[in-house]
């Protein structure tokens, strides 16, 4: 395979890297390799007693990242998903020596921007969707057999479409006479099923979305990842988390704010709530990029990067 860096902007990149607060000699992980665009930036403060693995389903990811592990000794790559990340770890010998994790969930911008992976309305291609195109079945088999009510929960649910049953129906009835193969046929099926366009948003945005999060079981993997990301991180380690949508970031809110309330004992209950047992501290705020980064990568627009440090 031809290594492409392809042009790429990682979203939140400083903010990201700070959230770490990295040590020289420590151990790390980018959960999400993409490009190496954070995973650059985290080498440039380790020493030559640091690590960092990446992992990533992408096999155009993976060329890129064994290509980097050529001339860094401290970095190594391995293709799997996040949600594997404890077998990563534990095959290093390194449970509970991690320092710090990033996640950045979600589609790359080269997977957008690459027509024949099949993420993209903006670009006609074969309609693929798949992270590893290797692994499981395209977004194109399964739409060619799946029936209309799950087809449209899929894109009520992870797409929060509202006409998805009208969307849904169009698919079925289309694919009856011709098979939906391609993204510009999806895109025009979802165009002429909706009633009206939001503003600024392509009727086929949320399809897109739905269809893609469901055939790479986008959600179930970030569910498993935060909990095995606690479970390998040190004592004072960090995990970052950079999402782009509301279904993600819910997760993310809702998973992090159970850790740092620790033990689930009812309010009445004469205890304080450092005896509560959190496993995690929340660090800051959520961070959303700013005016100079919006200028020039616009797809960042609606990004969200929390952070959570490791107490016990």
């Amino acid at each position: 395979m031809t290594v492409s860096r392809s042009e790429h902007l990682p979203v939140l990149l400083n903010e990201a890297v700070a959230a770490l607060a990295i040590k020289a000699d420590g151990i790390y992980v980018d959960g999400t390799f993409g490009r190496g665009g954070h995973a650059r930036q985290i080498l440039t403060h380790l020493s030559a007693d640091g690590q960092l693995l990446g992992l990533d389903k992408d096999p155009a990811a993976i060329a890129v990242g064994q290509h980097l592990a050529l001339h860094d000794p401290r970095f190594s790559i391995e293709q799997c998903s996040f949600a594997e990340l404890a077998t990563a770890v534990q095959t290093r010998g390194w449970q509970g020596k991690i320092n710090g994790i990033l996640l950045d969930i979600g589609v790359s911008s080269p997977q957008l921007d690459e027509a024949e992976r099949g993420f993209s309305f903006q670009k006609d291609g074969p309609l693929d969707m798949r992270m590893n195109p290797d692994v499981g079945i395209s977004a194109a088999e399964w739409l060619a057999t799946a029936e209309m009510e799950d087809i449209a929960y899929v894109i009520k649910t992870y797409g929060e479409e509202k006409f998805g049953t009208r969307i849904a129906r169009a698919i079925v009835e289309t694919r009856d006479t011709s098979p939906i193969t391609t993204t510009k046929q999806l895109a025009d099926l979802a165009d002429k099923a909706s009633p009206f366009r939001e503003k600024h948003k392509h009727p086929a945005t949320r399809t897109f979305q739905a269809i893609r999060i469901y055939i790479n079981n986008e959600l179930g993997d970030l569910t498993t990842g935060l909990e095995q990301a606690l479970d390998v991180l040190a004592v004072g380690g960090r995990l970052a988390v950079i999402s782009f949508h509301s279904l993600e970031d819910r997760i993310v809110k809702r998973y992090f704010r159970e850790q740092a309330k620790g033990d689930d004992l009812p309010s009445y209950f004469p205890i304080r709530a450092d005896e509560l047992n959190p496993r995690v501290k929340l660090v800051g705020k959520a961070i959303k990029a700013g005016k100079d980064e919006l200028a020039v990568n616009p797809r960042a627009r609606s990004a969200v990067l929390r952070i959570v440090e490791k107490l016990m």
